[in-house]
């Protein structure tokens, strides 16, 4: 079901009550819009218009009231019980991607390296921005072509692969407040590592939007290398099924994928969900798994390579909602 909502004054205070020009979906089943097709259903989800129109909306959302940004939905389980509050899903509508010579305010570039900064919202796909870059000659963004998800998405983890990531090219961040007011932040008010993003003062806020800044180089060779991590990818990657990207983050010194096969536990199945016979630092989705199934399995395969090895394994992926 879709329609206009209109938000009451109660909501806002005082004053005119605005339309918000997006579309509220209610009980809408959540595997439909996470990568592993699984899980439960979320109590609203809300489909914004445009930015400003974000911004309505978590403004008129109450303080003790759940909220869940959502890109592509590719590091994300719902439980089956599903989900309370309001899911906001970013991939349809924060789009903006452009070169952009603003410097006031931002850090300067290297001396001697000529760069140029672009501009790239929250739902912007990652290979998208990849892309961009090589096909205006910027260099150093090919990274991002091996990340399955959206901009918002690799900056709020640091996502990176092939030895780059997200935070290394970043030079400023917009966000979104509780209160829906936009901020723009330096990359030095943030704590950032391996996989890790954390504002130094403690504030919800969500990542709107990034300014990145890359050296001019040779696009076409740029091009070359995206085309070849697309391949190794494939190559190494379950993409025939429905996952989640890498379910753990890699130990210092190690791999998560040696770990979890040194314990026996590539191809390992729960229900319909199988530790990845390709990768196993995937876990797939057979056909028929559910959330549980998945979560069972993320649990297993910590504690069997925790009691063996002795290295307890952090989690990549989020999860939310309710167990059935």
């Amino acid at each position: 079901m879709r329609h206009d909502y209109r938000i009451s004054e109660m909501d806002l205070g005082a004053g005119a009550a605005p339309v918000l020009r997006g579309h509220f979906l209610y009980n809408e089943p959540m595997k439909k819009h996470v990568s592993w097709r699984a899980g439960g259903a979320a109590q609203r989800v809300y489909l914004p218009a445009d930015l400003e129109d974000l911004t309505w909306l978590v403004r008129s959302i109450p303080a003790h009231e759940a909220v869940h940004m959502v890109g592509l939905g590719s590091n994300l389980l719902v439980r089956d019980g599903g989900v309370a509050g309001v899911v906001i899903l970013l991939h349809g509508v924060l789009k903006k991607l452009a070169i952009e010579s603003r410097t006031r305010g931002l850090p300067p570039a290297p001396e001697g390296i000529e760069t140029a900064l672009i501009y790239a919202q929250a739902g912007v796909a990652a290979p998208k921005l990849a892309r961009f870059a090589a096909n205006h000659d910027l260099v150093g963004g090919e990274f991002w072509a091996g990340i399955p998800g959206t901009v918002g998405g690799a900056i709020a983890m640091n996502a990176g692969c092939y030895g780059s990531e997200t935070w290394d090219k970043l030079v400023q961040v917009q966000t979104l407040d509780r209160e829906g007011h936009l901020n723009e932040r330096l990359v030095d008010e943030y704590v950032t590592g391996y996989r890790h993003v954390a504002l130094k003062h403690a504030q919800q806020e969500w990542f709107i939007g990034g300014w990145f800044r890359l050296p001019r180089g040779d696009g076409a060779a740029s091009r070359e290398t995206i085309k070849d991590l697309l391949k190794r990818r494939i190559a190494s990657q379950p993409l025939n099924l429905p996952n989640a990207g890498s379910v753990f983050r890699n130990p210092p010194g190690d791999y998560a994928a040696r770990l979890i096969e040194s314990c026996g536990l590539k191809g390992y199945c729960i229900g319909g969900a199988q530790v990845s016979e390709k990768h196993a630092n995937f876990i797939v989705n057979r056909g028929d798994a559910t959330a549980a199934d998945i979560e069972r399995l993320i649990e297993h395969v910590e504690e069997q390579v925790e009691a063996r090895t002795n290295v307890r394994l952090i989690r990549e992926v989020r999860i939310i909602g309710e167990r059935q």
